[in-house]
């Protein structure tokens, strides 16, 4: 019996699904979709009334100088279930729909935050897609002391910062999350590859994760009351991933908001029984990288990895494809 596909756009459509992966669940779908500017669709592949395999694709809209475009990506390749088929070729058929779904609809398609970066290379390969070395960075939790493989320099900004007066703490209010924002906000408007999303997207994850199943947690740095930092994890199998920090660090020198929004999200990981910690996006494999000198401080191992990419224009994507081959 063939693979049957179905593509759900709206949350109360969603049927109970296996899995346990956050980035491909239906608690992410309803965080995306009440975020203004971004589309969730999740697709699940059936094997007659069995779902064997399922992957969420977010869909970013743009505004830039009158003219609207769409981004299509994915963190990772879907989760998949059952015996009778290869995850593998789960995939190949899910990404050849979504490809042909969003080839003509977004200028671009990129698969991100690989665990495997092998996973599907003959189908990305089929369908079009080029690969484009990509770094990350993960941090073990298992030890008592995480700071163990801590820079000296990282362990004295942590210090010095909450010996200065600065706060760690979670963020439980609507009130906070939207202090957290803007500051947040002002600070990722002037990074120009990074895109920041409405405040929708975090008002629904405290929502979200005030079940049973955490689904993501929101982290402030105050000083004198005011949010002069945060940080935004997900967590998902176990491992926690960095999908958000930032601080006021040329307001606040002396207190490293930046450094302690991270380490706080790093032992509220710790705490809870995280095995890893993962920051996100540690960037292409150049020799130096200003963030990813400040992440490596930290203590974590750099790990090589790939994502995928399609674009929509054919002759500079059959360019990219030759030069990466």
């Amino acid at each position: 019996m063939p693979l049957r596909l179905t593509t759900y756009g709206r949350s109360e459509d969603i049927p109970s699904l296996p899995g346990k992966n956050v980035f491909h669940s239906t608690e992410l779908f309803r965080v995306l979709e009440q975020t203004d500017a971004y589309r969730p669709l999740l697709a699940v592949a059936y094997d007659g009334d069995e779902p064997v395999g399922k992957l969420l694709c977010i869909v970013r809209r743009k505004s830039r100088w009158l003219r609207i475009s769409y981004k299509t990506f994915s963190y990772g390749t879907g989760e998949y279930f059952g015996i009778r088929w290869k995850p593998e070729e789960v995939f190949g058929e899910i990404l050849t729909y979504l490809t042909r779904y969003y080839g003509g609809y977004s200028w671009m398609v990129e698969f991100r935050n690989l665990e495997d970066a092998l996973f599907g290379y003959r189908y990305f390969r089929q369908n079009g897609y080029f690969p484009i070395r990509w770094l990350r960075v993960r941090n073990s939790l298992h030890h008592p002391r995480i700071d163990k493989w801590m820079s000296q320099s990282r362990r004295r900004q942590i210090q010095q910062g909450l010996a200065n007066g600065a706060v760690m703490e979670e963020v439980e209010s609507e009130a906070d999350i939207r202090s957290l924002f803007t500051m947040l906000d002002h600070y990722y408007s002037s990074k120009l590859h990074h895109y920041f999303p409405d405040v929708g997207f975090f008002l629904s994850l405290l929502t979200e994760s005030s079940g049973d199943k955490e689904v993501g947690k929101v982290f402030a740095v105050r000083y004198k009351g005011r949010v002069i930092g945060g940080s935004v994890c997900l967590f998902s199998n176990g491992n926690a991933y960095l999908l958000f920090s930032g601080g006021l660090r040329k307001s606040f020198p002396k207190l490293y908001p930046g450094v302690l929004a991270v380490w706080k999200a790093m032992l509220y990981a710790r705490d809870h029984g995280y095995e890893h910690f993962e920051f996100m996006d540690a960037g292409l494999p150049f020799r130096k990288l200003g963030y990813r000198d400040f992440i490596l401080r930290f203590g974590g191992k750099q790990l090589g990895s790939r994502r995928w990419f399609r674009i929509s224009w054919n002759w500079l994507n059959r360019l990219l494809i030759r030069m990466y081959v």
